[in-house]
């Protein structure tokens, strides 16, 4: 079972707490955005087969939305954080990296 912890109230909790909210660090595009743009960010996810970074939200908590790094084949979670912040912090990212050899933050624009 996956197990995160809210980064907001600090609970630990099992996904039968929480709402997944999809992929997370989307860049959104705004009015005067290209049919191709928009397409892009309804439709187009990752689905990756290692490290990914979720949207999740503590639905029976606190009920506010933050963000978890894991990994989808052992549900390893190398940690988790706030919603606003827009690219994994320093820790998670080497984290990862100590865990997953050859992985490296590929960022958003």
């Amino acid at each position: 079972m996956l197990t995160l912890s809210c980064p907001y109230c600090g609970v630990v909790c099992d996904e039968t707490e929480l709402s997944p909210g999809g992929e997370a660090h989307l860049k959104r595009h705004g009015p005067g955005s290209s049919d191709e743009e928009f397409e892009s960010y309804l439709f187009q996810r990752e689905n990756p087969k290692g490290v990914h970074f979720e949207r999740w939200r503590h639905a029976h908590g606190c009920g506010k939305w933050f963000h978890a790094a894991r990994h989808t084949v052992t549900l390893e979670v190398y940690g988790t954080y706030p919603a606003q912040t827009t690219e994994p912090p320093k820790d998670i990212r080497e984290a990862i990296s100590a865990r997953v050899p050859g992985w490296s933050w590929r960022g958003f624009a």
